[in-house]
């Protein structure tokens, strides 16, 4: 049997981001994961945002990983084939697997690393311990479950989930090349949708090393045809979603197959749950069409690893009621709570036909297009208008540039 303070259950973002962290802060660690490198998986391709960058900063690692991305200091803005702005952009793009054995790359030596399934948890308030499936056996004193959307063990540990909406949003990567030309004019776009009817908040389209990626988001049915059409034909489909999009992209092809990603927007429950505490998606989920899912991963594990384990190492015991005071930390709860919001209201701002939602629409679209018209004149009349159509000015208050580089963050994120 190893024993170890603190064991990780899943080596995806937030499992390999707590194990960089709390090996470089000197506690001993066991990240298990049956991946040695982690493998292709479609997810987060990019990191975008002053807000999400900052988030990722306190983990101390970010510098070191973002190099590996392909940077974007501009997004262009497009909506009804007009282009509406070219925003200036703090845009990391880089696919998940990429980003993920990044991260891994900056977890110290000192860190074990066990390549093996974990099939079963023993939970107690002073040691936890862990079956793999290689027949080894961990004692813990804490267990990190952020083993994703992988729900066996919190099945076998009794973890009520919450479904709060099912099949909320689905999302499609694929590879897009120019068509007679060798390269696109933009260098990065989102393209927001034309009709409601179509349900698609919005494409965007990103390098990714000497690729152009899209990534285009709808509120569809998993087995809705237009999928099955997409599949068949993506080119033509895409045209008729989005008729206008090529005014600005100019024609293009679609080379190799799509990724789909349907997502489920739930909430595990682990109250009562001694030597175990849930981080990322195995918490709960987002919708990558607000683009806050690394933002929930990195205010995870930074207070995780940066505030309550080094509290509760520091004391006897690892109860139930210890670990309740991270579920509580404010910080997570205010950035839980803003993601959630943000997953419906971007949902409603893209396909509700009532007065008011047509109204924020237009709005946003009006706010884009003043903000791209103004931004030639200078800083004095910068504006950034969030994802509602709401804007502040560049001498706002500080929470309303919280909530502006938020939005702009959401804009062109994908998860």
């Amino acid at each position: 049997m190893r024993y170890t303070d603190i064991a990780i259950i899943g080596g995806g973002l937030s499992g390999s981001t707590a194990a960089a962290m709390l090996g470089r802060a000197g506690i001993s660690t066991v990240l298990i994961d049956p991946h040695e490198s982690y493998p292709a998986d479609f997810r987060v391709e990019k990191l975008s945002g002053h807000e999400q960058i900052e988030r990722f900063l306190k983990t101390g690692i970010a510098e070191s990983v973002l190099r590996r991305a392909t940077f974007a200091g501009e997004n262009w803005i497009a909506r009804f084939g007009r282009l509406l702005d070219k925003a200036p952009s703090r845009q990391f793009n880089i696919l998940y697997d990429s980003l993920v054995n990044a991260v891994r790359d900056e977890i110290p030596a000192t860190v074990e690393r066990v390549c093996a399934k974990a099939l079963a948890v023993e939970t107690s308030p002073e040691r936890q311990k862990i079956t793999l499936a290689n027949d080894e056996t961990i004692s813990a004193r804490l267990v990190v479950l952020a083993n994703g959307l992988n729900v066996g063990l919190r099945h076998q540990l009794g973890i009520a989930r919450k479904v709060v909406s099912a099949c909320h949003s689905i999302s499609i990567g694929f590879d897009v090349m120019p068509a007679g030309r060798a390269s696109f004019d933009f260098p990065a776009l989102t393209y927001f949708s034309e009709r409601p009817s179509d349900r698609t908040p919005y494409i965007s389209l990103f390098p990714v090393g000497t690729r152009m990626r899209a990534n285009l988001f709808v509120y569809r049915s998993f087995d809705d045809p237009w999928l099955h059409e997409l599949r068949r034909a993506p080119a033509e489909t895409l045209d008729t979603t989005l008729p206008r999009l090529k005014r600005i992209t100019g024609a293009f092809d679609i080379p190799g197959e799509l990724k789909v990603r349907p997502v489920d927007l739930y909430v595990n429950d682990p109250r009562g749950q001694p030597g175990i505490v849930l981080v990322g998606d195995a918490f709960a989920t987002s919708c990558p069409v607000a683009g806050t899912g690394c933002d929930k991963v990195f205010t995870d594990v930074e207070r995780l690893c940066n505030v309550y384990i080094p509290q509760w190492l520091s004391a006897d015991g690892m109860s139930a009621a210890k670990i309740a005071g991270f579920y509580a930390d404010p910080v997570k709860q205010a950035c839980d709570q803003w993601s959630a919001a943000k997953a419906f209201d971007f949902r409603s701002v893209s396909i509700a036909t009532s007065p008011y939602w047509t109204a924020q629409r237009w709005a946003r679209f009006i706010a884009w297009s003043a903000q791209g018209l103004l931004r030639p004149l200078g800083g004095a009349f910068h504006l950034e208008p969030n994802f509602l159509g709401h804007s502040s000015s560049s001498s706002s208050s500080s929470s309303s540039s919280r909530s502006s580089s938020s939005s702009s963050s959401s804009l062109s994120s994908s998860a």
